[in-house]
């Protein structure tokens, strides 16, 4: 086992915790118009507010690592939405249609839906004492 195997799960923590946080970063720019906002959106103005929503409640159940897969996948589809919605019309490539970042969120999301949430997550927890539940009542 090398160095990188030995820290794989923290580093998916880390990765998982830093993404989250800018994620929720873009929810709460849109929802309560901080952080360099123009101004908040309501959560019925299409796509905005309902982008807002996931960014922010979708980034703080990654952070915590709560459900961290299903919010992972949601708010990897909110993110290709994004990208094939709102940006795609503008030009082709992401460098050319400003969707980077949705076009980044969207494949680093759906990569922890699959890889799950790494070490510190609550998902990790509650999954320890069902283990322990199972071995008491067994």
């Amino acid at each position: 086992m090398n160095i990188f195997d030995r820290g794989r799960e923290q580093a998916i923590a880390v990765f998982r915790i830093v993404v989250g946080v800018l994620f929720m970063c873009h929810g709460a720019q849109k929802l309560f118009g901080v952080l360099g906002s123009k101004g908040a959106v309501s959560i019925t103005d299409w796509p905005s507010g309902p982008a807002g929503l996931i960014e922010f409640v979708g980034g703080a159940l990654i952070v915590i690592g709560l459900g961290t897969r299903i919010a992972a996948l949601i708010s990897s589809g909110a993110m290709a939405y994004a990208y094939f919605v709102v940006h795609q019309h503008a030009g082709l490539l992401p460098i050319q249609n400003k969707g980077e970042l949705a076009a980044v969120y969207a494949w680093v999301f759906l990569l922890l839906a699959f890889t799950g949430p790494g070490a510190w997550a609550v998902d990790k927890v509650i999954a320890s004492r069902k283990q322990e539940q199972a071995l008491v009542t067994a």
